[in-house]
C-alpha cells in the first residue's frame, strides 16, 4: 500500500500525541515536529504509511529518551479488556457459530489503537461488531485454510487488543505462534503486554523484530520470516499490519476495522465497516 497525502497530517498528529503522552514541554513538540516535517519531506510516497512511522518514532525515541510513553495507556486498556473476557468468552459459548463470533470479537478489540486521533469505547464498539455486517468477508477461505493448516501464526496489533485476540485464539484450536512488536512503538502489543494479557497460556509468543506500528519484512528478524515464509495461515490484525502486508502472496487472512478514510479507500468500503479479507 502506498502513502497518501492525507497520511501526512496524521504522521504529524501521532508525533504531536506522543510527544504529549510523554510529558515534553510544547517547545520541544516543537522542535520535534520540525524535525519530522524536514524527514517527511524526503520520504517517498511509493513506500507504505508504516515506513514513514518507522522514521517518525525512531526520531520519537531519540528525542524524548523514553522507550514506552503509552506504558500507562496500555496498562489500562489491557486491564479493561480483561474485566470483559468472561463475558465475551461467554458470548462465544453461547452463539450459533463460535468461531465467526470469536472473529467479530478480535476485531472489535482492534478500536484500541492510538495511533489513529479519535476516541473509543470498547464495550459499545463490541457490541456494535457483533451486529455488525461484513464489508468483505471471506469467512468460508479462512474456514477452509483453518481446518487445512497444521498451526496458525497470529500477526498481533495493539496491547488491549490482544485480551480479545486470546478469545479468537482460544477457537482456532490449532497451534499457534502469536507475533509481537520488537520494541514498544504506539500501544502495540510487546511481550510483556502478550504476557500480562495471558497470551502465553495460550500460544507461543514471539517477536517479529520490527520496530515500526506494523509488519514491515525487511525490518524482521530472520526467526519470525522463517515462520512467516514458511506458514500455511497466518492471521494478521489491524490497519497497520495490513498497510505492512497488502500486496503479499502469502496465506494472510486481515481482520480489521477501517478506521480512517485512507484504509476504507484502499479496501474499497466504508470508514467504520470491518474486514475478512484473504490476501489470495
Amino acid at each position: 500500500m502506498k502513502t497518501y497525502l492525507d497520511c501526512i497530517p496524521c504522521f504529524m498528529q501521532q508525533a504531536l500525541n506522543t510527544g504529549r503522552a510523554a510529558g515534553m514541554e510544547d517547545v520541544q513538540i516543537k522542535a520535534l515536529l520540525d524535525t519530522i516535517g524536514a524527514k517527511i519531506k524526503h520520504f517517498k510516497m511509493q513506500n507504505n504509511p508504516p515506513e514513514m512511522a518507522n522514521i517518525i518514532y525512531k526520531e520519537i525515541r531519540k528525542t524524548i529518551g523514553q522507550i514506552d510513553p503509552y506504558k500507562d495507556l496500555k496498562q489500562q486498556h489491557i486491564r479493561e479488556s480483561l474485566s470483559l473476557y468472561p463475558e465475551l468468552k461467554e458470548t462465544v459459548e453461547y452463539s450459533e457459530d463460535k468461531l465467526l463470533t470469536a472473529i467479530r470479537i478480535a476485531i472489535a478489540g482492534n478500536i484500541i489503537d492510538m495511533g489513529v486521533n479519535k476516541k473509543f469505547n470498547i464495550y459499545k464498539n463490541l457490541v456494535r461488531s457483533l451486529n455488525q455486517e461484513f464489508a468483505i468477508f471471506d469467512y468460508l477461505k479462512f474456514k477452509t485454510a483453518l481446518q487445512k493448516a497444521r498451526s496458525v501464526l497470529y500477526l498481533g496489533d495493539n496491547a488491549g487488543e490482544s485480551v480479545f485476540d486470546k478469545v479468537l485464539i482460544e477457537e482456532l484450536r490449532k497451534p499457534v505462534n502469536f507475533v509481537v512488536r520488537g520494541i514498544p512503538v504506539i500501544n502495540d502489543v510487546t511481550k510483556q503486554d502478550a504476557i500480562d494479557s495471558g497470551i502465553e497460556k495460550v500460544a507461543d509468543i514471539i517477536s517479529s523484530g520490527s520496530t515500526a506500528p506494523a509488519t514491515i519484512l525487511k525490518l524482521c528478524n530472520k526467526r519470525f520470516l522463517s515462520k512467516f515464509n514458511e506458514a500455511d495461515m497466518i492471521i494478521s490484525k489491524g490497519q497497520g499490519n495490513f498497510e505492512g502486508l497488502s500486496g503479499t502472496d502469502k496465506p494472510v487472512f486481515f481482520l480489521l476495522k477501517a478506521k480512517c478514510q485512507i484504509i476504507a479507500k484502499e479496501l474499497g468500503v466504508n470508514e467504520g465497516d470491518i474486514i475478512l479479507k484473504s490476501a489470495v
